[in-house]
């Protein structure tokens, strides 16, 4: 018997569908954990507290079925209130950030009738715990959109004689110089340049997730070089509050700000959590498998591109974002493009097929998997945690923050 335990594991492992090997838990049973990092007042926590709220509205969950525990550093911590959260009868723990994962791996091996659940984690399929499971989205396809909001403005702006140098300028406000902020950054300026050939992009990196005082200073920084338009992926009002004082056009993540900063709002990206808590709470009750690597999508509406600002957009900018769009759902159309156009070079050399992240030596990939073919970079198909960490041609790292 132990013999067919172990095959049927082995087997399930091979098919990438990860699962505890167990009976369904009856919907009244089902006790969902959500760690944040932080609370309500970063955008990006906020964002899966929506999430977890609305998939128990939808699913007809009772309010302690679903609890929230907020304020959770990347230390042990995290893994204390997991604990803490077991302790409580959940059966199923979710951790939001991407740090939490280095401090879980104990718990995960200890407790193998719970469900572990890492946003953003690129560790679950390296190590191939039944109990543990990574989501992320195409978020690069949603900042590739707004990038195209971005990249219309600057065209307005250079129409009016409004540009603060003689070709347009953006500034991004990062975190940290991981790949999953890189692929994003790189993919808002490949939107942009898709309609706006001669624009370039610089990046200040703050070191942290979530800190106004930071944010704000590394967007007045960037405004004070002569960035026509700021975006980040960063998580509170800093940036945006700085280009509303400036007067500077602002592209959002995880939020939309046009009520505070109607003036310089244009439109906002982020990823909608509600798909995958919906999903797997649905396969814990059923006792079916869950994907060890689930990537959401603009189709299925994980990934949202909304509420425009059409006081400060372009004329036809929603139009442009909308057939983009559909090119993405009917998979004409790719972010990371080698083969149609020279915007993903290095040195004015484009990634061949032989190019790998430099997370390939670490183990991240099988040996020999090839990343680049087919005329573009395949993100977030060999795992759902993005892995696109090269710095191209027209974006200028200010610093670094790893």
């Amino acid at each position: 018997m132990k013999k067919l335990v172990a095959l049927l594991l082995t087997l399930a492992m091979c098919l990438g569908c990860v699962s505890a090997l167990a009976d369904g838990i009856a919907k009244e049973n089902i006790k969902l954990g959500v760690i944040l990092l932080h609370d309500e007042d970063s955008t990006y926590d906020n964002n899966f507290i929506n999430g977890a709220m609305e998939a128990k509205e939808k699913l007809g969950l009772s309010d302690d079925q679903v609890i929230i525990s907020r304020n959770r550093p990347e230390s042990q911590e995290c893994a204390e209130a997991a604990l803490d959260l077991i302790d409580e009868g959940c059966n199923m723990i979710f951790f939001d950030s991407y740090g939490h994962q280095f401090f879980t791996d104990d718990i995960v091996e200890k407790y193998p009738d719970v469900q572990f659940f890492h946003a953003t984690g690129d560790r679950a399929h390296v190590l191939n715990y039944a109990n543990l499971h990574n989501a992320f989205a195409t978020i690069y396809e949603g900042r590739y959109l707004a990038g195209i909001a971005a990249g219309m403005k600057l065209n307005q702006l250079k129409e009016e004689g409004k540009l603060k140098g003689e070709h347009p300028l953006m500034g991004y406000v990062g975190a940290f110089t991981y790949a999953e902020v890189i692929s994003g950054f790189t993919s808002f300026y490949l939107g942009a340049k898709s309609v706006c050939e001669d624009v370039t992009m610089k990046v200040q990196f703050t070191g942290s997730w979530y800190d106004e005082k930071e944010e704000k200073a590394a967007a007045e920084a960037l405004i004070a070089m002569g960035c026509d338009l700021i975006s980040q992926h960063a998580d509170s009002m800093g940036a945006p509050t700085a280009c509303e004082n400036a007067g500077i056009p602002n592209v959002c993540y995880n939020i939309s700000t046009k009520a505070s900063c109607p003036n310089t709002y244009l439109v906002y990206s982020r990823i909608n959590w509600e798909p995958y808590f919906e999903y797997i709470i649905n396969q814990v009750i059923a006792g079916e498998p869950i994907e060890t690597d689930w990537v959401g999508t603009i189709e299925g509406n994980s990934v949202i591109v909304t509420d425009l600002n059409e006081a400060v957009a372009a004329p036809g900018t929603q139009e442009a974002i909308d057939a983009a769009q559909a090119e993405f759902i009917a998979g004409t159309r790719n972010v990371f493009t080698v083969a149609e156009n020279d915007y993903l070079t290095v040195e004015g050399q484009k990634l061949e097929e032989s190019w790998k992240p430099q997370e390939a030596t670490e183990g991240h990939f099988e040996e020999g998997t090839k990343i680049v073919y087919d005329g573009y970079f395949h993100e977030s198909e060999f795992r759902s945690a993005p892995y696109f960490d090269v710095i191209i041609d027209g974006i200028e790292l200010l610093n670094t923050m790893f």
